[in-house]
Protein backbone atom coordinates (compact mmCIF):
# COMPACT_ATOMS: atom_id res chain seq x y z
CA UNK A 1 0.00 0.00 0.00
CA UNK A 2 1.53 3.10 -0.84
CA UNK A 3 2.27 6.68 1.60
CA UNK A 4 0.14 9.52 1.78
CA UNK A 5 1.51 12.25 0.32
CA UNK A 6 2.12 15.95 1.76
CA UNK A 7 0.23 17.25 -0.58
CA UNK A 8 -2.46 14.74 -0.14
CA UNK A 9 -2.11 15.06 3.56
CA UNK A 10 -2.73 18.79 3.50
CA UNK A 11 -5.57 18.97 1.71
CA UNK A 12 -7.48 16.24 3.27
CA UNK A 13 -6.99 18.27 6.51
CA UNK A 14 -8.49 20.87 4.68
CA UNK A 15 -11.29 19.65 3.60
CA UNK A 16 -12.14 18.33 6.90
CA UNK A 17 -11.99 21.50 8.34
CA UNK A 18 -14.25 22.53 5.22
CA UNK A 19 -16.20 20.54 6.60
CA UNK A 20 -16.39 21.49 10.03
CA UNK A 21 -16.92 24.99 9.20
CA UNK A 22 -19.77 23.89 6.87
CA UNK A 23 -21.17 22.36 10.23
CA UNK A 24 -20.92 24.92 12.41
CA UNK A 25 -22.27 27.96 9.99
CA UNK A 26 -25.34 25.74 9.49
CA UNK A 27 -26.22 25.18 12.87
CA UNK A 28 -25.33 29.36 13.89
CA UNK A 29 -28.09 29.50 11.10
CA UNK A 30 -30.70 27.52 13.08
CA UNK A 31 -30.16 28.14 16.09
CA UNK A 32 -30.91 31.95 14.92
CA UNK A 33 -34.09 30.71 13.86
CA UNK A 34 -34.73 28.86 16.71
CA UNK A 35 -38.20 30.80 16.98
CA UNK A 36 -39.22 31.90 13.47
CA UNK A 37 -42.12 30.26 13.04
CA UNK A 38 -42.04 27.41 9.94
CA UNK A 39 -37.84 27.72 9.79
CA UNK A 40 -36.74 23.68 8.65
CA UNK A 41 -33.32 23.00 10.37
CA UNK A 42 -30.36 22.59 7.86
CA UNK A 43 -27.46 20.18 8.29
CA UNK A 44 -24.29 18.89 6.91
CA UNK A 45 -24.63 15.05 6.92
CA UNK A 46 -21.55 12.74 6.25
CA UNK A 47 -23.33 11.06 3.09
CA UNK A 48 -23.79 14.26 0.99
CA UNK A 49 -20.50 15.76 2.47
CA UNK A 50 -18.77 12.23 1.02
CA UNK A 51 -20.45 12.33 -1.90
CA UNK A 52 -19.11 15.74 -2.90
CA UNK A 53 -15.54 14.98 -1.87
CA UNK A 54 -15.53 11.39 -4.34
CA UNK A 55 -17.06 13.88 -6.88
CA UNK A 56 -12.99 15.22 -6.86
CA UNK A 57 -11.74 12.36 -6.84
CA UNK A 58 -11.98 11.87 -10.58
CA UNK A 59 -9.46 12.73 -12.68
CA UNK A 60 -8.84 12.05 -16.43
CA UNK A 61 -5.13 11.24 -16.07
CA UNK A 62 -3.26 9.83 -13.11
CA UNK A 63 -0.85 12.39 -13.49
CA UNK A 64 -3.45 15.48 -12.50
CA UNK A 65 -3.11 17.11 -9.36
CA UNK A 66 -6.72 17.52 -7.17
CA UNK A 67 -8.09 20.77 -7.45
CA UNK A 68 -10.66 22.37 -5.18
CA UNK A 69 -12.36 21.07 -1.89
CA UNK A 70 -15.70 20.30 -2.87
CA UNK A 71 -18.36 22.17 -1.60
CA UNK A 72 -20.01 20.75 1.41
CA UNK A 73 -23.86 19.97 1.03
CA UNK A 74 -26.30 21.29 3.49
CA UNK A 75 -30.18 20.48 3.23
CA UNK A 76 -33.22 20.76 5.18
CA UNK A 77 -33.30 18.50 8.41
CA UNK A 78 -36.58 16.12 8.67
CA UNK A 79 -36.38 15.88 12.31
CA UNK A 80 -40.67 16.66 13.40
CA UNK A 81 -41.29 19.97 13.46
CA UNK A 82 -43.08 21.76 16.87
CA UNK A 83 -46.52 23.25 16.41
CA UNK A 84 -45.31 26.38 14.48
CA UNK A 85 -43.38 24.38 12.01
CA UNK A 86 -40.14 24.80 13.17
CA UNK A 87 -37.97 22.08 13.79
CA UNK A 88 -34.88 23.22 15.48
CA UNK A 89 -33.96 21.40 18.37
CA UNK A 90 -31.49 23.50 20.68
CA UNK A 91 -29.78 21.07 22.44
CA UNK A 92 -29.06 19.16 19.07
CA UNK A 93 -27.75 22.51 17.59
CA UNK A 94 -25.08 23.33 20.04
CA UNK A 95 -24.23 19.55 20.42
CA UNK A 96 -23.68 19.65 16.64
CA UNK A 97 -21.73 22.93 16.72
CA UNK A 98 -19.18 21.17 19.22
CA UNK A 99 -18.94 18.62 17.59
CA UNK A 100 -17.58 20.27 14.87
CA UNK A 101 -15.46 23.02 16.34
CA UNK A 102 -13.35 19.71 17.94
CA UNK A 103 -13.56 18.46 14.66
CA UNK A 104 -11.44 21.37 13.27
CA UNK A 105 -9.24 22.01 16.18
CA UNK A 106 -8.25 17.70 15.66
CA UNK A 107 -7.56 18.91 12.09
CA UNK A 108 -5.98 22.60 13.06
CA UNK A 109 -3.40 20.68 15.35
CA UNK A 110 -2.72 17.81 12.58
CA UNK A 111 -1.98 20.49 10.01
CA UNK A 112 -0.18 22.99 12.33
CA UNK A 113 2.17 19.67 13.72
CA UNK A 114 2.98 19.29 9.72
CA UNK A 115 3.93 22.44 9.28
CA UNK A 116 6.54 22.76 12.36
CA UNK A 117 7.90 19.04 10.71
CA UNK A 118 8.98 21.23 8.09
CA UNK A 119 9.77 24.29 9.45
CA UNK A 120 11.87 22.25 11.42
CA UNK A 121 13.67 20.61 7.92
CA UNK A 122 14.16 23.87 6.80
CA UNK A 123 16.37 25.27 9.73
CA UNK A 124 18.03 22.11 10.24
CA UNK A 125 19.26 22.37 6.60
CA UNK A 126 20.95 25.35 7.12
Amino acid sequence: MGEISDTALISALRRGMTVAVAKQVASAGNLANVDTPGFKAKQVTFDDTLGSQLEGLRTTHPQHLQAGAGGATVRESDAPARRDGNNVQLDHELLSMSRAAGDFAAAQTALAAKFRLVRYAINEGR
